[in-house]
């Protein structure tokens, strides 16, 4: 039994790894916490550096996946935030390391708790993204992250989220494959970039390149993210083969039938599975597609999977301010070149912060579907907040605690 940090944790002990870049955050400090134990008792034989903050700690990482090293790093939230700036560069670099992040909402105001606009605000940077359902998941996922970011046809860096608190201290049974049997799966890394392991002292410099060059570079990386779904397929295939554990971009799961589909990713995934049951059982024929692979999206394995779905409900744990959810335009650029596209897709922002999502409000987003498909209400592009009347009353009386006045929504 696990917690989602130690699942991480225990992921990156049997990739072999080299070189830990660390700084602690909530609700990611497990995970380092314990790279670091296993260090100093000589479990893990890595190099175990503690930074001053997140920015110098991705740089590290990066500089030490160039050198020849398999790198690991985790952070949060504000963590990520801070070392944005060096998530283009180590992507620039070509550098395979790969990185958790556990999910937080960001501040001001401050929680604790899930939001998952961190790690989608790095959609961006060049980073391949990973997002995981359960603990074995999210161990599963970085043993396939070095694989799939160190294969020379790809060289870039891979994020594997998992949602903070709903993953990161949840303890679920985990199968911890031996490092051995890793291994015959994980060949060491070789980076072919001409920097390795040496003697010498290497230095490594960025040059000032003008637009023609520029373009050509940043068009490689496109390409190379575009060639790693087909690339993740390939090992997937055989981490199934060797682990029994198969995983795609998607998975579908009681959508063959369906004329409803939920759209999700991460930890809330599970509750939607759950609802879906109990939804069957009232006569409403819906199915959940869970999106597993967030940087390359898989824009054809969605359009595949809602092909003979009439209504989607996307749920949206996180908010872009100003368009709302940031799942909801990637799936619609997936299936508008559609002609059988679905009639309806609805975009539903909930959970932020750790809010409890209720069977009433998962059957609120089914019934809003429902009356759109029927003509009862008009679609909106706008996202529903999934906010209930015990969150309306819990919140006056913060507010009456705080000592401010309140006026409503």
């Amino acid at each position: 039994m696990l917690t989602g940090n130690a699942a991480a944790a225990w992921g990156a002990r049997v990739s072999d790894i080299d070189y830990v870049a660390a700084y602690p955050i909530t609700p990611q400090s497990e995970i380092v916490e314990l790279l670091s134990k296993w260090v100093a008792s000589g479990e893990l034989k890595a190099k175990f550096v503690e930074y001053e903050s997140e920015h110098s700690m991705i740089a590290g990482a990066g500089a030490a996946s160039l050198a020849g090293a398999r790198a690991f790093t985790a952070t949060s939230s504000q963590g990520l935030a801070y070392g944005f700036e060096n998530l283009f560069a180590v992507s620039g670099w070509r550098a395979p390391m790969v990185m958790v992040n556990v999910s937080r909402g960001l501040g001001m105001p401050m929680t604790l708790q899930v939001d998952n606009t961190d790690v989608f605000s790095a959609r961006d940077t060049g980073w391949l993204q990973l997002h995981a359902e359960t603990c074995q998941e999210i161990l599963d996922f970085i043993i396939l992250a070095y694989r799939w970011g160190e294969d020379e046809r790809i060289l870039l860096p891979v994020i594997v989220n998992m949602d903070g608190f709903f993953l990161s201290f949840t303890r679920e049974p985990v199968y911890i494959p031996s490092q051995e049997e890793v291994a015959d799966f994980l060949p060491p890394y070789e980076p072919p970039h001409g920097i390795a392991f040496s003697p010498e002292e290497l230095a490594y410099a960025p040059t000032i390149i003008l637009g023609h060059s520029y373009s050509y570079f940043r068009y490689q990386m496109h390409l190379a993210a575009l060639k790693a779904k087909e690339v993740f397929y390939e090992i997937a295939r055989e981490f199934g083969e060797r682990f029994g554990r198969y995983y795609g971009p998607i998975e579908k799961y009681m959508l063959d039938d369906a004329d409803i589909a939920i759209v999700s990713m991460n930890s809330f995934t599970s509750i939607l599975k759950g609802a879906v049951k109990r939804l069957r059982e009232e006569g409403y024929r819906v199915g959940v597609l869970k999106i597993n692979m967030f940087r390359p999206f898989p824009n054809e394995e969605v359009a595949d999977a809602l092909s003979g779905v009439e209504g989607v409900a996307v749920f949206d744990l996180n908010l872009s301010t100003g368009a709302g959810g940031i799942i909801y335009p990637e799936l619609l650029r997936s299936i508008y070149h559609m002609e059988s596209r679905p009639r309806v897709v609805l975009d539903f922002v909930g959970g932020l912060g750790g809010k409890e999502l209720t069977y009433g409000e998962i059957r609120f987003m089914v019934r809003k579907v429902v009356e759109a498909m029927r003509g009862e209400a008009e679609p909106t592009p706008y996202p529903y907040l999934l906010f209930t009347e015990e969150d309306v009353q819990r919140l006056a009386a913060d507010m009456e605690i705080a000592g401010k006045k309140w006026g409503g929504f």
